[in-house]
């Protein structure tokens, strides 16, 4: 694992790719703090770290388009996939290269509620923690960036399809607002949920049996819970989405100043998942 991130991360700054990253965040970053907290004397750096995160959707997708993809398209892979090296160490080198140029800015970051200090009040532990939170959303953002790179061979539509995912993904709080909350409309909606979730496990493992039968129970356990109790799809798909809105994480440190542990832990276990998908999906194609 040591030599594929030692290699991925010498690629990113021959490439330009990582450095072009880090400047633009800090840049923006630096941007919101001179605004925000310089010039208009807020003491708080984690509300000029909220409007980085929009950046992020334009330059996650731009770091982890060639992840995968790139190697698929110069069939590079081929010589991953036939290495010694396990697949887990594979992704897990990409994904820590990723991390460690995301970190750089963050660690940047650090520095501005020293600065903020040295003008009179600060709040180093909200900052500090907005900070934490904001890396491991970056996190998060890379992951499903290299997963959606694993999909394709083609860099360009690596970044496109990670793009839009990252802004479904920070819109969702406000799509909320306009999802039919009636019963009839949570049961199609979660029909139609069930039927993505087996296209991808049908992607993933090449077999039609499974993703078949998968199908098929889901389908009658939704339409016999439905006929049992329809009032239970009230609202449904609203109350369950409101849980998985992954920037009221964040927010709820920056702007609430809650530390949300749960929220955290969140976090995490959307990293796992699409490091454990990407790993699936280069198992497939080894077994191919």
């Amino acid at each position: 694992m040591k030599a594929i991130y030692k290699r991925e991360l010498r690629s990113y700054f021959t490439s330009m790719i990582g450095c072009a990253f880090i400047a633009f965040i800090t840049i923006i970053g630096g941007v919101y703090f001179m605004v925000y907290n310089l010039y208009s004397g807020y003491p708080y750096f984690a509300y000029s770290l909220s409007g980085v995160i929009f950046v992020l959707l334009i330059a996650v997708p731009v770091l982890s388009m060639k992840c995968f993809a790139e190697e698929r398209k110069n069939k590079t892979d081929q010589l991953l996939l036939t290495s010694p090296v396990s697949l887990i160490e594979i992704v897990f080198g990409k994904y820590l290269a990723m991390i460690t140029i995301f970190a750089i800015p963050c660690l940047i970051f650090c520095l501005f509620p020293l600065i903020i200090k040295l003008q009179g009040n600060a709040y180093l532990l909200v900052d500090y923690s907005s900070i934490f939170a904001f890396f491991l959303l970056g996190c998060v953002f890379i992951a499903a960036g290299m997963f959606l790179s694993s999909l394709t061979e083609s860099p360009v539509i690596a970044a496109i399809s990670t793009c839009a995912v990252l802004f479904f993904m920070y819109m969702l709080g406000s799509l909320i607002d306009y999802i039919p909350s009636s019963a009839v409309s949570g049961l199609i909606i979660l029909i139609i949920f069930f039927s993505l979730i087996c296209a991808l496990i049908y992607y993933i493992t090449r077999n039609p049996v499974i993703a078949g039968i998968l199908e098929v129970i889901c389908l009658i356990a939704c339409i016999a819970v439905y006929i049992v109790k329809s009032s239970l799809f009230e609202n449904l798909v609203i109350n369950v989405l409101e849980n998985f809105v992954i920037t009221d994480v964040f927010y709820n440190i920056a702007q609430n100043y809650i530390f949300d542990v749960s929220g955290l832990f969140y976090y995490l276990s959307l990293i796992i998942l699409f490091v454990f998908l990407t790993i699936q999906t280069f198992q497939k194609r080894r077994w191919s």
